[in-house]
């Protein structure tokens, strides 16, 4: 018998259930994985409220790193006894000990730790696909980082600084822009006092940037819109606000035949050889240095119900995780 946190109902924090469930053995083309550590992101609270609907009851969490137990017929990935680590479907990561497809999981280099890896896979393999991908940053590119201090934030700042951009950040308090300026971000705008579409034009010349990368949604979508250069693209790729408002595609050509896209990790990733390409890309980013995984909050597993309430008061910064 193993505990997990278990989702029978949609709502606050305080739906989250600490509950023993049984293990059955791994199917064909699982792995069964004993977490060292899970990681806690902001899409967890979307399944929590029902924002992105899960099928109840549930399990919840998206991210971990741990030991393969055991794997059934047909697993080639991994082996018993490797250390690995993953993000992305199918949920279920706040529990000592998982099924998962093996084909989503990613072996873990020894230099990488258990908690290092549950802090940033989700938020660095998103990060790998925005920067490598989705918009391909290049030296001498101006980018837009909302919530810069946030997990995906700070990752993607310290990144794209190492690619050789001008980052500009946004963040909603003094002590964030101090971390901010401390992991790549060249400027810093409190979007709480300013106004960051005139401080984004006043930067850049009056241009704007080539690309936005806003994960708050709702409270700065518009003003994204606004910062970008004819023909930007604006990335949004989370809600942290609130669901975007519907938009009128007619906006897009009056702001200068601009581009949006609404991008996931499991589109990106869907492909065994994309997982492992970006995989790739971020071992070696966070291996070499040039990207710093802080894991500045940490919980007992068990906890669960207090660290959703700490995340959505924005009480934490860069990468919080679990610990069962």
């Amino acid at each position: 018998m193993v505990h997990a946190i278990r989702l029978n109902k949609t709502g606050g924090p305080e739906v989250l259930a600490w509950e023993t469930v049984d293990l059955p053995s791994p199917a064909a083309g699982e792995a069964t994985v004993r977490h060292h550590a899970v990681g806690l992101n902001f899409i967890d609270t979307y399944h929590r409220t029902g924002l992105y609907p899960l099928a109840l009851p549930s399990g919840i969490g998206l991210e971990g790193a741990g030991v393969v137990e055991a794997v059934g017929a047909g697993v080639t990935e991994v082996k018993v006894g490797d250390r690995v680590a993953y993000a992305g479907g199918p949920v279920g990561a706040y529990a000592e000990v998982r099924n998962i497809p093996a084909h989503r999981l990613l072996q873990l280099p020894a230099s990488i730790a258990f908690n290092t890896a549950a802090a940033m896979m989700l938020q660095g393999l998103t990060t790998a696909y925005l920067l490598r991908r989705t918009y391909r940053v290049q030296a001498g590119d101006a980018v837009l980082i909302h919530a810069a201090a946030g997990g995906v934030g700070l990752i993607a700042c310290q990144w794209a600084k190492a690619l050789g951009a001008t980052v500009i950040g946004t963040v909603g308090s003094t002590a964030k822009a101090d971390i901010a300026r401390a992991h790549g971000c060249d400027h810093v705008i409190n979007y709480s006092s300013e106004d960051f579409v005139a401080r984004v034009r006043e930067i850049t010349g009056g241009e704007g940037v080539p690309v936005v990368y806003d994960g708050v949604g709702k409270d700065t979508f518009m003003g994204s819109l606004d910062s970008l250069r004819p023909m930007g693209l604006l990335v949004s790729y989370g809600n942290a606000s609130g669901p975007v408002d519907p938009l009128d595609l007619l906006l897009l050509s009056q702001k200068g035949s601009l581009f949006v896209t609404r991008p996931t990790l499991m589109n990106y990733t869907a492909k065994r050889a994309d997982l492992e390409a970006l995989g790739a890309e971020l071992f070696e980013v966070v291996a070499s240095g040039k990207v710093r995984i802080e894991v500045n909050q940490s919980y007992a597993l068990k906890d669960a119900i207090q660290a959703h309430r700490d995340l959505e008061a924005r009480k934490t910064t860069g990468s919080t995780i679990l610990i069962p």
